[in-house]
């Protein structure tokens, strides 16, 4: 089955992020590892239910949040010291590729609402 861009990003990223947060220092695995995977999952899982709901835009808007939160403790990771530069860049690389994603999805989604209005 061919997966919408965004979703497969979204896959690549838990796949490629988790394993790095289950090796984090015990002191940050179960506070900020336990939160960035379970935004990770909040973020596939928002995805994957807005695929399939005919109002869209109320799955999709909180997810904007999510993103904004996920590269705020991308760089907590990296100014403590955590990841190294090359994983900071790649992990903020793909995050702003599914938020630009998000962002024409959600403006898609705004345009389909009005011309069904009209």
């Amino acid at each position: 089955m061919e997966e919408l861009p965004i979703i497969q990003k979204t896959y690549d990223l838990i796949k490629w992020y988790i394993p790095i947060l289950t090796r984090l220092p015990k002191i940050h695995k179960f506070t900020l590892g336990d939160r960035m995977t379970n935004q990770l999952y909040d973020l596939l899982e928002g995805l994957l239910t807005a695929r399939y709901r005919q109002e869209k835009l109320s799955v999709l808007e909180p997810l904007k949040s999510i993103i904004d939160i996920l590269k705020y403790q991308t760089r907590i990771l990296f100014d403590f010291n955590l990841i190294p530069i090359h994983r900071y860049e790649y992990a903020g690389k793909l995050i702003n590729e599914i938020g630009v994603d998000l962002g024409g999805w959600i403006k898609q989604q705004s345009n389909y609402q009005k011309s069904v209005k009209n």
